[in-house]
């Protein structure tokens, strides 16, 4: 067994050693490791970018999915193998984090515009996901728009945690992520949500912000109405909305989608087809459930939930009869999920700083990114298009005698030395010169003068093309908005959520009537999807699994 070393008396130490004891101020060192603390969870964790909506995790799921080649018009791959890049390379927390941030980027009741397309069980709004070795993930075409041209110098790279790789400080984002997929996050001292909203709504805010840079909130409120939530719904009371989107802060109501319908001859229902924002459907059942015990709920019979995967979300509530529908409909709203509250809190990252933001703000951040990004892209390939250029003339030049250019080289003791000559005798540059000795015999030979100067004159035109964007800021503007407007054409859908400015008009479009006896009859024949939750008599059997959509 080892023996314990015994300490150094103090006599054996060296000479020149100094004790050097140093007296610390509890309360200053707590407050200065807090304070760094706070701002790693603020700056790296809790908080998205005001530029692309992504919090660090998402950006390097996105970022990562792209370098693997895992496009749409590809195969899935296990997303065990994603969350480990991820983690090996640019993520240094634990994988269930990982894989809980790309479980939230693939599901279409979460997202507006899911930036994954996953294949197998990720989660429904009452069930949680499967282990990631059980699903399969690859990016959604949106996400090829938020990663595009990063091989073009559009944004800055950054080291990854140990320094053998790099990532995007931000990507390119050439739609308006963070007010189309909303974010949530809980930081040290503040937290963020915000609401999803419609793409094409949010782009022509956009456009409008990019062709009239004064433009006032209730400008932009022309094109952004509200928030568009992915499960659709009602949003009741618009004076929230307008405090939110003026100071960065305000709530509203959300109210589910409701139908009456005749189920039977003399069986009423109230047929639910919306939720409000992640609200799923057994928690409305338990609420039921516990409204009706307690006595608080009044008639309603029977609860069933005909929500699959094919028809979607589909729960049936059956009433008593002599109970007027409208009336059970409001006790609904006061005593369970059907009725919810959404609080809107706008903190996002301004040049690493939380600020809270409205409409106007995100918006002007947003635009200023884009048009940064365009105009390094522009840069770039106007770079590209003059080195090309540069050989192209040297070319040019070269195959004017290139029997003797062929000469020079064989004639040449080494590479130097025919470079030199080449560059004297053509007036070369030594770039020009390097092109031409790289080149192979064959390859000189296959160059014509009218394929040269065809492409000379495609180069030329180009770059006084790409010079004209980056000389003219309106048309360096224009281009980022005929680019956001290509995004809203090939991936924006209609609106989902109803706005309703009142409670008096929420109450004229609460209960609609709905397709009458024929449709009750067949939701009352649907046989294995028919799941009593409640008996008759009200039993309160628990509800059985049932499957939600996503």
């Amino acid at each position: 067994m080892a023996r314990r070393p015994k300490s150094t008396p103090r006599e054996e130490l060296p000479e020149n050693f100094v004790e050097n004891i140093v007296d610390i101020d509890v309360t200053s060192e707590m407050e200065g490791s807090f304070l760094e603390y706070a701002y790693s969870v603020i700056y790296s964790r809790a908080l998205p970018d005001a530029r692309d909506g992504l919090k660090p995790v998402q950006r390097r799921i996105l970022y990562m999915m792209s370098d693997m080649g895992l496009r749409p018009d590809r195969g899935h791959v296990k997303s065990a193998r994603v969350v480990g890049e991820v983690m090996g390379k640019l993520h240094p927390h634990g994988d269930a984090a990982i894989y809980d941030a790309m479980v939230r980027m693939a599901q279409g009741f979460a997202l507006r515009m899911p930036l994954i397309d996953g294949h197998g069980n990720f989660g429904s709004l009452d069930d949680g996901p499967a282990a990631p070795r059980y699903t399969e993930a690859r990016l959604a075409a949106p996400a090829l728009a938020m990663t595009d041209h990063l091989d073009e110098d559009v944004v800055d790279f950054i080291p990854n945690y140990d320094n053998q790789f790099t990532q995007p400080e931000v990507l390119p984002a050439a739609f308006p992520n963070l007010l189309v997929n909303g974010s949530s996050g809980i930081a040290v001292g503040m937290a963020t949500n915000m609401a999803p909203h419609n793409l094409g709504e949010v782009i022509a805010a956009a456009q409008h912000l990019i062709a009239n840079p004064d433009a006032k909130l209730a400008d932009l409120m022309e094109f952004v109405p509200g928030p568009d939530l992915p499960t659709g719904g009602k949003i009741v009371g618009l004076d929230g909305i307008r405090d939110a989107y003026a100071t960065g802060r305000g709530s509203f109501k959300t109210r589910a989608t409701v139908q009456v319908e005749q189920l039977t001859a003399r069986r009423t229902g109230l047929v639910v087809t919306e939720l409000p924002y992640m609200v799923g459907p057994e928690k409305v059942i338990e609420k039921i459930k516990d409204a009706v015990s307690s006595k608080k709920l009044q008639g309603i019979s029977d609860v069933v939930d005909l929500t699959d995967r094919n028809h979607g979300l589909r729960l049936i509530i059956e009433l008593k009869n002599g109970f007027n529908p409208n009336a059970v409909l409001q006790q609904l709203y006061r005593y369970t999920p059907m009725e919810d509250s959404f609080g809107i809190n706008n903190v996002t990252l301004v040049d690493g700083q939380p600020r809270t933001l409205g409409l106007v703000e995100l918006l002007q951040v947003y635009v200023d990114h884009r048009i940064d990004v365009v105009r390094r892209r522009t840069t770039f390939r106007l770079g590209k298009k003059k080195d090309r250029l540069h050989l192209v003339e040297g070319l040019l030049i070269a195959i004017v005698d290139i029997d003797e250019v062929i000469q020079i080289i064989r004639s040449s003791d080494e590479t130097a030395q025919a470079r030199e000559r080449l560059m004297g005798v053509f007036d070369l540059t030594e770039i020009q010169a390097n092109h031409i000795l790289e080149l192979r015999l064959r390859q000189l030979t296959k160059y014509s003068r009218i394929e040269l100067e065809k492409e000379q004159e495609e180069l030329r035109q180009a770059i006084a093309e790409l010079e004209e964007i980056l000389g003219s800021e309106p048309k360096l503007r224009q281009l980022v908005s005929d680019e956001l407007g290509a995004i809203a054409a090939e991936y924006s859908t209609p609106r989902r959520t109803v706005l309703l400015e009142t409670e008096a008009s929420a109450a004229l479009a609460g209960a609609a009537p709905g397709r009458g006896r024929q449709e009750g009859q067949r939701a009352g024949a649907a046989g294995d999807r028919r799941r009593p939750v409640l008996g008759h008599p009200l039993s309160l059997r628990p509800a059985g699994p049932h499957r939600q959509p996503g």
